[in-house]
């Protein structure tokens, strides 16, 4: 669940302040023959060169083993990862650091949300990975996210969080719906629409207690994930009130929030949390990294009673990068080891410690999720579902303010319907008032 917890709320200043000062203090590391922190990537060894790599959230490069693999081939290289929990807190940090030309890690990881800012804003802060690799490797639509418009590449792509919808088939069968995962993503196919349709049809015989859906904000993020226009064109123009990718979504949303088969849960809240583990809601929009989640928090009673079905349409939540910043001390040693963790090979590893959906669909072919996982969710396809959203996302255009105006349309304008009881034209009002408010206007 690395990808959500990076979408985590503002802290407190005090901790945002004590969090980067921390930070500063401990990116600021020193090439050492004799590494011993707590922080290297395992049980290493010493080397000649330590080369830092800063993420946020758990990336699974040392769960799986990569860096002691790494290691191990290069005798002369140490590796120290350097993890800050929240990207609210890490990405701010980096960029701080960018400004200043030191106190960069060697390898600095971004998060899809940054990344249009990163190569809007900081692009000469960053090496040129795209001249040292064979692009196509990855998919077309992720190699772009990280591209400036003259061609440069600051990151290689890591995970990619394609979307399924996960529904508890035990709680359809009571309703009286379809339990089949093939024939209900027939009824839903092409249309966030027809999903919501299926929710009325839920309600009408839903479980006692029970909801559709989690949330209204969730199926927003979800069929946005899939409109080929968010908030700018490709322009870099501000479209998102005249988006057409919005307006659709909105108007799903909207279906959802002004109705009864939302559980108004917040997502990531402890409230959300403890409504997957009492069974409160029937389906949920899931990228590829949620799946390890629902089967956390579920526990066992939602094992064999979870399913995945195709989304209405191929859509992507989440996914991250890795760069190598100019200021970097070992820029040629950190570029080989970007290479390295990005292959195919090691994404297909990470994929198989936690399940994050890799980038490069040569590795598709060889993913195998874990046995356990498998029979959590029914023997669903999982794999395959999510490979062939990938391969279909539509390329998106994202801006730098793209994070602040979709938490104002979800966490303000949504909840103002919701849970405010506000009809939905109020709800876009007080979206488009905090929207200008982020924009200056």
């Amino acid at each position: 669940m690395r990808t959500s917890i990076r979408r985590s709320h503002r802290l407190m200043a005090f901790t945002a302040v004590a969090a980067l000062t921390t930070g500063l203090l401990a990116g600021c590391s020193s090439d050492s023959d004799d590494d011993s922190s707590g922080n290297s990537g395992g049980g290493g060894g010493k080397g000649k060169i330590t080369l830092t790599i800063g993420t946020f959230g758990v990336f699974g490069y040392k769960q799986a083993g990569l860096y002691d693999e790494y290691m191990k081939l290069h005798k002369d290289i140490n590796i120290k990862e350097n993890v800050t929990t929240r990207t609210d807190v890490y990405w701010p940090k980096v960029l701080t650091r960018l400004q200043a030309g030191a106190g960069t890690d060697d390898v600095q990881a971004i998060e899809v949300g940054n990344v249009t800012e990163a190569v809007q804003t900081q692009a000469n802060k960053f090496v040129d990975l795209g001249k040292e690799v064979d692009k196509s490797q990855w998919l077309d639509w992720k190699l772009a996210q990280a591209t400036t418009k003259d061609g440069k590449t600051i990151g290689l792509g890591t995970d990619i969080g394609p979307m399924a919808i996960c529904y508890r088939k035990d709680l359809f069968k009571k309703a009286g719906l379809e339990t089949d995962r093939n024939k209900l993503a027939a009824q839903w196919k092409g249309d966030w629409q027809k999903y919501v349709d299926v929710g009325t049809q839920y309600m009408k015989k839903a479980p006692n207690g029970t909801k559709f859906v989690d949330s209204a904000s969730s199926v927003y993020n979800a069929a946005l994930g899939g409109a080929e226009t968010r908030y700018y064109d490709k322009d870099g123009n501000i479209v998102w009130d005249k988006s057409d990718g919005v307006k659709k979504s909105w108007d799903a949303a909207m279906a959802v929030a002004t109705s009864d088969m939302s559980a108004k849960l917040k997502q990531f809240d402890k409230p959300w949390d403890q409504g997957f583990a009492n069974g409160t809601f029937a389906t949920v929009a899931c990228p590829a990294w949620m799946i390890g989640y629902i089967e956390q928090k579920s526990g066992d009673s939602g094992k064999g009673n979870w399913d995945v079905a195709a989304a209405p349409t191929a859509a992507n939540w989440g996914g991250s990068f890795l760069g190598v910043p100019t200021a970097g001390k070992h820029q040629k040693e950190a570029v080989e080891l970007v290479k390295w963790l990005t292959a195919p090979e090691q994404q297909a590893k990470v994929f198989a410690k936690q399940a994050s959906f890799p980038s490069t669909p040569s590795a598709y072919a060889t993913l195998k999720p874990a046995a356990d996982t498998t029979a959590y969710f029914s023997n669903a396809p999982i794999t395959q579902i999510f490979a062939d959203s990938a391969k279909t996302i539509p390329v998106q255009y994202f801006g730098v303010k793209d994070q602040p105006i979709n938490t104002a349309l979800t966490d303000v304008g949504i909840l103002q319907v919701e849970q405010k009881g506000k009809s939905p034209e109020q709800g876009w009002d007080a979206a488009k008032n905090e929207i200008k408010d982020v924009l200056g206007q």
